[in-house]
């Protein structure tokens, strides 16, 4: 049986797949744990090809995903193109990785010991994927865990099971071994049991997960009555501090595009624009200007910036925060409250600590600016929230700049650049609310092997008895 993906713009069913059940993700995660004793044995040499490849299958489809990810999502093609490219790069980067899984000689106390600290495969990896940057989170979730000699299992989201599938597609038409690369679709309704099933199952070693705090806390806790370890990427608030000294703007382009690019709906968005009091007037003037050239409709015409949100619920969940901040006294620079998915971009001014736009992630095309009396203030008010994914600090004193973002509670801080940022090679993951892990390069190799000890007696070894 099948279920329908109803379009975010259209109301009307724009894709289907499979609703497998609680014992039909099992099955998947079987012929996963079956393909992983020869896949674990394959070569670095192999492994890399294939990931190659898979980059290039990927990027043969670029056409389908764009189009698919406009009907389920309401993404621009921009931001489709964006995944892509991310996600290609992702693959090779993976490919890469294959020969840099290092072990080491341990100098050992014990005469003719060889001591050896060894990285193996852990076994099957169970990836756990969301919607809003579907291509790069869902190759982010396999792509390292195969080229550590994992296989893996793929939960696609529900709202947006074609992309989801395109994506596998790609990798499978690469020549990947039957059941190293395996897909678990299910109807919404399902999600919770589906996914219970697939964290429960014996043969699942590892478990990564990119999408809300409050799942991402049920997934763990049910994880760990297994023993089983998690990376998880979460939710977010993320704050860009505008210094008194800084490049206004540098400022308001990265402002712009780090609160409104896919609509505010990434984990890394700009959600708090913290700035000093005595350039907030000026910055608040220009960052205004610019968002009101950003214009918002149907991705699927190519002629605007901002695409679709989601859903009603973000709709819904949008216009209760601003409806709130101006209950309370802030004050709306543009935009406003939307009717549609079709949401408008909006920025309340003076934001402050009694309103839930100040703490509550909003995922959504709507930033606040707070102001801040000074470094120490806007220091303060970027750590005040439980979330510690991405953030970013504006000066023209680079050393200053390094000296904030020392003192944020953040995973990620850029200089000098915009919250929303992201390489195939870089520990990606974040703090507190946020979650823990890291994806990309070494940090995606430590989390997906197993690090063993292994001694080889050289010659014969003396007891006590």
């Amino acid at each position: 049986m099948n279920f329908e993906r109803i379009g975010p713009l259209t109301g009307h069913p724009v894709s289907s797949a499979e609703a497998m059940s609680p014992a039909a993700a099992a099955a998947v995660a079987d012929r996963a744990a079956q393909a992983f004793p020869l896949w674990s044995r394959t070569g670095p040499g192999e492994r890399r090809q294939l990931l190659l490849a898979a980059a290039e299958e990927l990027s043969a489809r670029s056409p389908q995903i764009v189009e698919a990810m406009a009907e389920e999502t309401g993404s621009t093609a921009g931001w489709a193109q964006f995944n892509i490219r991310l996600a290609v790069a992702m693959l090779r980067e993976a490919a890469a990785l294959t020969t840099q899984i290092n072990g080491s000689v341990i100098p050992s106390d014990r005469p003719g010991s060889l001591s050896m600290a060894l990285r193996t495969p852990a076994g099957v990896v169970l990836g756990i994927s969301p919607w809003n940057a579907p291509i790069i989170l869902g190759t982010r979730s396999i792509a390292v865990p195969l080229a550590c000699g994992n296989t893996v299992v793929l939960k696609a989201s529900e709202l947006c099971p074609r992309t989801h599938g395109l994506l596998t597609e790609a990798i499978a038409a690469a020549g990947f071994p039957p059941g190293v690369v395996n897909v678990v679709t299910n109807a919404p309704a399902d999600a919770a049991e589906v996914v219970g099933a697939l964290v429960d199952h014996s043969a699942v070693r590892r478990i990564n997960f990119t999408g809300s705090t409050a799942v991402g806390r049920i997934i763990a806790k049910r994880a760990a009555h297994h023993l089983k370890p998690c990376l998880l990427e979460l939710g977010g608030k993320a704050p860009l501090l505008v210094l008194n000294d800084a490049d206004l703007g540098e400022a308001v382009k990265a402002a712009a595009f780090g609160a409104f690019m896919n609509q505010g709906q990434i984990c890394m968005s700009t959600e708090r624009i913290i700035v000093d009091d005595s350039i907030a007037d000026e910055f608040s003037r220009r960052f205004a200007q610019k968002a009101r050239t950003l214009q918002t409709g149907d991705p699927r015409d190519g002629k605007s910036q901002i695409g679709a949100v989601i859903g009603e619920a973000t709709v819904r969940h949008v216009n209760e925060l601003i409806e709130d901040a101006l209950l309370r006294g802030a004050r709306l620079l543009c935009g406003g409250s939307a009717n549609s998915v079709l949401m408008p971009v909006t920025i309340i001014d003076r934001v402050t600590a009694d309103m839930r736009l100040y703490r509550d992630e909003s995922f959504g095309p709507i930033v606040g600016i707070m102001r801040a009396s000074g470094e120490a203030e806007a220091i303060r008010i970027a750590n005040d929230s439980e979330y510690g994914l991405s953030a970013a600090v504006f000066t023209r004193d680079a050393a200053r700049g390094l000296r904030v973002a020392q003192q944020i509670r953040s995973g990620i801080c850029h200089v000098n650049g915009p919250t929303v940022h992201d390489e195939a090679q870089v520990p990606f993951g974040g703090l507190g609310a946020s979650g823990y892990g890291r994806f990309g390069g070494q940090a995606g190799i430590d989390h997906f092997t197993e690090l063993r000890w292994i001694t080889v007696a050289t010659e014969p070894c003396h007891y006590p008895f």
